[in-house]
């Protein structure tokens, strides 16, 4: 072989990485937003890619994922989000609550933004309405904080001679707390219930606030729609559980852990909802054209060995409304 071939074969065997390389960088990349944990979301992941798929993206193959988790800190999404726009990514999925939305949209004006929130978008700022959303923000709208006087409603079902609720929020995630509280409070005036607002953003809180119970002694625990609650349903429903106390919750998951009963959105569907309308953005829609997805499928769960250990029974009208009762 001549010398100047060989230096060509060369020359070409080092070019391999650096295409590789070139194409793995062209492949677009979403940014994950979220104020959880990576170990409480996985089954919401599986959903989140089923969406992606269907639209013809796949994880590791045509589409990178770069993940962002605030392990509960709302105050760190902010910094988060900042790494993902300098990173850049291609869109940022700001998932969760409504915390990462904002904070993605404080960190950016032109990076695409699709989210999934369970309150109300257009007074938060997030679009300007749900048909034309604006800006560079888009997404999934739960019914989720809005459902308060349904879910009384259920919990009084259980018992009827409640006078008092407890009404657990998370303060850390002021927004739905207020409106969580507002709207729990509106609807409790109508059933003449007294509501006491009790408060935790960490483990050792929730512990305290159920070590309260023994001396508050409310007649029911009315868990508010919040993201860290629904990363504690384990040691929520056995709470519960132990102190004899009836509770309320605003998704399945909660029930599937041991929850009394749950009432709200489909979240799983919500989340293949998610990676559908991401992978609308990846090819090509622009997000202040594109309407924001409403999630109208409400679900009703409870758990019949829960009310069996609670000495409750679940109410004949409440069964036959019920989407699956739990044994």
């Amino acid at each position: 072989m001549r010398r100047r071939d060989f230096i060509t074969l060369l020359g070409g065997a080092a070019a391999w990485p650096l295409a590789a390389e070139a194409q793995q960088s062209a492949m677009p990349v979403i940014g994950w937003l979220d104020p959880r944990s990576s170990n409480v979301s996985a089954e919401l992941l599986r959903r989140f890619r089923q969406g992606l798929k269907e639209i013809g993206y796949v994880d590791g193959e045509n589409v990178g994922i770069e993940f962002r988790w605030a392990e509960n800190q709302i105050d760190r999404l902010p910094q988060l989000a900042a790494e993902l726009v300098r990173r850049p990514v291609t869109v940022i999925a700001a998932s969760g609550a409504a915390n990462p939305a904002l904070a993605a949209k404080s960190a950016t004006s032109t990076i695409p933004i699709v989210f999934i929130v369970g309150e109300d978008l257009v007074r938060l700022g997030l679009v300007g309405s749900l048909n034309r959303p604006g800006g560079n923000l888009t997404g999934i709208n739960l019914f989720s904080v809005e459902l308060s006087a349904k879910r009384l409603e259920i919990l009084r079902a259980f018992v009827p001679n409640a006078t008092r609720v407890a009404v657990l929020v998370n303060p850390a995630n002021a927004t739905n707390a207020e409106v969580t509280v507002r709207d729990a409070r509106a609807a409790a005036g109508s059933m003449r219930l007294q509501i006491d607002v009790f408060n935790a953003s960490t483990i050792p809180e929730i512990d305290a606030v159920f070590a309260t119970f023994e001396r508050e002694r409310p007649d029911a625990v009315f868990v508010g729609p919040d993201p860290f609650f629904l990363s504690r349903r384990v040691q929520l429903a056995h709470l519960a559980t132990r102190h004899a106390i009836a509770a309320s919750y605003s998704s399945r998951d909660y029930v599937e852990a041991g929850g009394l009963v749950s009432y709200g959105s489909n979240i799983a569907d919500a989340y293949r909802e998610f990676g559908l309308q991401v992978g609308r953005i990846l090819k090509g829609a622009k997000p202040a054209d594109l309407p924001v997805v409403q999630v109208s499928k409400l679900e009703l769960f409870a758990n019949a060995s829960t009310a069996r250990m609670l000495g409750l029974t679940i109410p004949p009208t409440l069964l036959s409304l019920a989407d699956e009762v739990i044994e």
